[in-house]
């Protein structure tokens, strides 16, 4: 697929070949460059290169030359923000303190995304190629009938500084399904495109996604509201519009869970039941069925994607305009402190060996922006590859400019640690979003993001293999740092992590789990050969003799560095335990839930919500939620998912 962006810069360019460059090969391939899965255990499938042309085509298909990189620092997005403090920064601390609770119609509502933005002249729903805007103004539509609230969240209440009492309103779900209009709101659908499973797929934007507008709290925070589910809008294509209580539920769920595990993520305000029933095809089998239909309200300082930027570019030299318009709106609402940069030397960097190879922060502001969200979107990746969790649907419309988890679809946490994993079923064929591969996709995605602007000419080819190079670094730094606090170590140690990866996936042991019994190893290098694996004997389950010959040795290296380490048992357990969790919202635990709600019953959503709530306390009497799925959770539909929803 080429796209005639037309850049003036020489080449973009991802190689297959070179870990400074940070174009990693896939997990897949036989000799992978984030080598910290074992390669062993799978079979090549493909590999990932992209290039920008000279004559401004992006190929999809093209290896080129690695770039030469060196870098002294530990994070250029830390580094910009420290460089200034805004006026709304000094207001953002001056009222921090402050503990507004609102109504519904006392929320401070504002909307600079429709008031600094081209929008669509139309207003109707009518499927349609929407050209040189940003958004059209649409009302939700879903059909409502008695609807009713499954679950809130106080946590996400409380960003918005809305009264938690209002939830307990009669009309909350009518004005939460889009029935009933919120004073104040002005809704909308955005115009976005996107690279789905590595083709370019056009204009795609919110198909049933609706957003309210953006409310200021008083911390001068803004937050945009969005409800999911609610009709259909210009962007619809060939569905309806609407969203069913299956898969409402597990992204209400996820949203919340994420974020208490310490993710960046949208939040979710609550989810209500539209009284209606919507017809889908779960498995694309040609059985479709009718669910109960649903609305799930979520929450985050922007929904702008990747895919936001890409569809303007995409469109020619007419649109470019709309490029740099929308990268202003967002530096100036979302990246204030890049706005507000100034002259150093400590911001400007070397990409080789010439006086001309140095890329300066503090010249261009788009450089800067994209090298934050680079670094946004890779430690965004370590942390999901440190908790064990798997996207499923790594689009570029499903990549946030904020650096947040998005669009919860087919996820899944690893139940037993498997690199090749993948919930999405429309993955299985390639599995190019499988677990092993995310960190390769977040930079292939980022490479897309990089070549959009090119095009616009907001940022030279140096500037955007440098946003890449920062990509790798800090996606390296990340992982390893996490990977050494979840072992309780105080050094990381390449090998030891390799071993216990290697162990993890011959064997298909429970992650979650592994981890949070690691803690309860003793720093002894006394303890018997027969009862090293004593802590473990729960999660490694049915392994043979030389299997437990295999985890002996490595227990016994680990009991190695944790004596070298000095940390008393104690205090690393504390530790280990504060970042290890031990409940993760498995599938199985969602499908539990799910069968509840179908048939009323909402209590079993908002226990499980409570317990997501606090992943990693013990929560006495609450054991059964870190249990190991039963095994009627590796049927279709439970353990691994379609993109109906």
């Amino acid at each position: 697929m080429i796209f005639h962006f037309s850049p003036k810069s020489q080449l973009l360019s991802l190689s297959s070949s070179s870990l400074t460059s940070l174009c990693l090969r896939p997990f897949l391939l036989s000799s992978p460059k984030f080598p910290f899965y074992p390669s062993l255990l799978l079979k090549p499938r493909f590999s990932l290169a992209c290039c920008l042309s000279t004559g401004g085509s992006l190929r999809m298909d093209s290896p080129s030359p690695d770039p030469p990189f060196s870098l002294s620092v530990d994070s250029v997005a830390d580094g910009l923000k420290n460089q200034s403090l805004t006026e709304q920064d000094n207001d953002n601390i001056n009222n921090q303190n402050k503990n507004v609770k609102l109504s519904l119609e006392d929320l401070n509502w504002d909307h600079s995304f429709v008031r600094e933005l081209p929008g669509d002249p139309r207003s109707d729903s009518i499927p349609r190629q929407v050209l040189h805007a940003c958004y059209t103004k649409v009302f939700p539509s879903a059909e409502v009938e008695n609807p009713k609230l499954v679950a809130c969240s106080d946590s996400v209440a409380d960003l918005l500084d809305l009264d938690p009492k209002e939830f307990e309103g009669p009309d909350f779900p009518l004005k939460f399904s889009g029935a009933s209009p919120l004073v104040g709101a002005v809704p909308y659908a955005q115009c976005y495109g996107g690279h789905q499973f590595g083709t370019w797929a056009g204009q795609l934007g919110d198909g049933r996604a609706i957003t309210l507008g953006e409310i200021l709290n008083s911390k001068l925070e803004r937050w945009e509201l969005q409800l999911k589910g609610a009709g259909k809008t210009p962007y619809s294509r060939f569905a309806d519009g609407l969203a069913v209580l299956r898969s409402s539920i597990r992204e209400f769920l996820c949203s919340e869970a994420m974020h208490f595990l310490g993710i960046p993520t949208t939040r979710a305000l609550c989810l209500v039941t539209t009284g209606k029933l919507v017809t889908r095809d779960m498995f694309y089998d040609g059985n479709p069925k009718e669910e109960p239909g649903a609305i799930v309200c979520r929450v985050a300082q922007s929904f702008l994607r990747f895919g936001s930027f890409q569809i303007h570019a995409s469109r020619g030299e007419e649109d470019l305009g709309i490029v740099r318009a929308l990268a202003d709106y967002a530096i100036r609402h979302h990246f204030p402190h890049i706005e507000n940069i100034s002259k150093t030397e400590s911001l400007s960097f070397s990409t080789g060996d010439d006086d001309q190879s140095v890329v300066d922060l503090t010249s261009n502001k788009y450089a800067a922006w994209i090298v934050e969200i680079a670094e946004r979107t890779a430690s965004l990746v370590a942390k999901w590859q440190g908790v064990g969790f798997t996207h499923g649907v790594l689009n570029t419309d499903n990549m946030n400019i904020l650096g947040l988890t998005i669009d919860y679809g087919p996820f899944g946490f690893l139940d037993a640690f498997d690199p090749s994993y993948t919930p999405n079923t429309t993955d299985l064929p390639g599995r190019r979003y499988c677990f092993a591969n995310q960190p390769d996709i977040g930079l292939w995605n980022i490479a897309q993001f990089a070549s959009t602007l090119m095009a616009a000419h907001l940022i030279s080819d140096k500037e955007a293999n440098y946003a890449m190079e920062r990509y790798g670094t800090k996606f390296m730094d990340e992982y390893q740092a996490i990977m050494r606090r979840k072992l309780g170590l105080q050094k990381y140690n390449k090998q030891l992590v390799n071993k216990l990866l290697n162990n993890l996936a011959v064997d298909k042991v429970d992650y979650t789990n592994f981890f949070r019994s690691l803690s309860n190893i003793k720093a002894d290098p006394g303890i018997p050969e027969d009862e090293l694996l004593v802590p473990l004997k729960a999660v490694l389950l049915d392994i043979g003799k030389e299997r437990k010959e295999a985890w002996a040795s490595w227990v016994q290296s680990y009991i190695q560095e944790l004596v070298a380490g000095g940390i008393s048992d104690e205090e690393r357990k504390a530790s280990m335990d504060s970042l290890n969790p031990k409940y993760v919202l498995r599938n199985y635990l969602c499908q539990t839930a799910i069968d509840a709600a179908e048939v009323g019953d909402f209590g079993e959503v908002r226990r499980l919500l409570k317990v997501m709530e606090r992943p990693f306390d013990e929560q006495p009497g609450m054991e059964k939620y870190a249990r190991l799925p039963p095994a009627w959770a590796y049927r279709p539909g439970v353990c691994m998912l379609s993109c109906s929803s």
